[in-house]
């Protein structure tokens, strides 16, 4: 069964590409600048993995807000529609997208920009999933996830959770069971934050003309 091409809304999460403030594990080895660069690098792969799935509207939710040129330019590059992400939190931020698409009669699924791995494929199936099951999660290697798809609300999924710890998908699984929600989890892939990823993630040729 092939999902319908209006049936799912993606959110990309994504900030503005700032020295100093994004991918700060991997500025002692790129630089700030080059951190920053790659950051920026990233959130272009998740765009066209995006747009490539084929399964319905993309939107790039950014931070601090939408006015940074280089989401203007990724709006003039690929065509997105952005968004300001809303909330006091990542989840408040999140739970505002998701409502958001839901609200319009779509399944919500949000990734982020720091798994190059993430590939179209797999937003192909979590659109399948979601015509099946209420929730669809792709675990990461740390504890988190790359990918979390609602197809109705199921409240206090975000609430309180200690974003960036290793306990983010525990704790989601937790809640989707203690609402009677069924979900699917898809293959566990990997984020690229640390050293170890970057390096990682060159040799399996992810990063392009990323910097260093």
């Amino acid at each position: 069964m092939t999902p319908r091409p209006d049936a799912v809304r993606i959110a990309i999460f994504a900030k503005a590409p700032v020295p100093g403030e994004v991918k700060t594990r991997l500025a002692a080895l790129l630089g700030p600048d080059g951190a920053a660069a790659l950051h920026a690098g990233l959130v272009r792969h998740a765009l066209a993995t995006a747009f490539s799935a084929g399964i319905g509207s993309v939107e790039l939710w950014c931070a601090p807000d939408d006015s940074h040129a280089f989401f203007v330019e990724c709006a003039r590059e690929f065509g997105v529609a952005l968004r300001r992400q809303e909330g006091p939190d990542l989840g408040a931020r999140m739970e505002h997208a998701a409502a958001d698409a839901l609200g319009a009669g779509f399944s919500s699924l949000i990734i982020g920009t720091d798994c190059p791995a993430l590939e179209a494929g797999a937003l192909r199936e979590a659109a399948l999933e979601l015509a099946r099951h209420d929730a669809v999660l792709k675990p990461a290697e740390d504890g988190g996830y790359v990918m979390i798809g609602l197809s109705r609300a199921i409240p206090g999924i975000f609430d309180s959770i200690e974003w960036g710890g290793e306990r983010v998908a525990a704790e989601t699984r937790a809640r989707l069971a203690r609402r009677g929600a069924s979900w699917k989890e898809l293959a566990t892939s990997w984020d690229v934050d640390r050293p170890e990823d970057y390096a990682r993630a060159r040799a399996a040729g992810l990063l392009g003309r990323a910097p260093c």
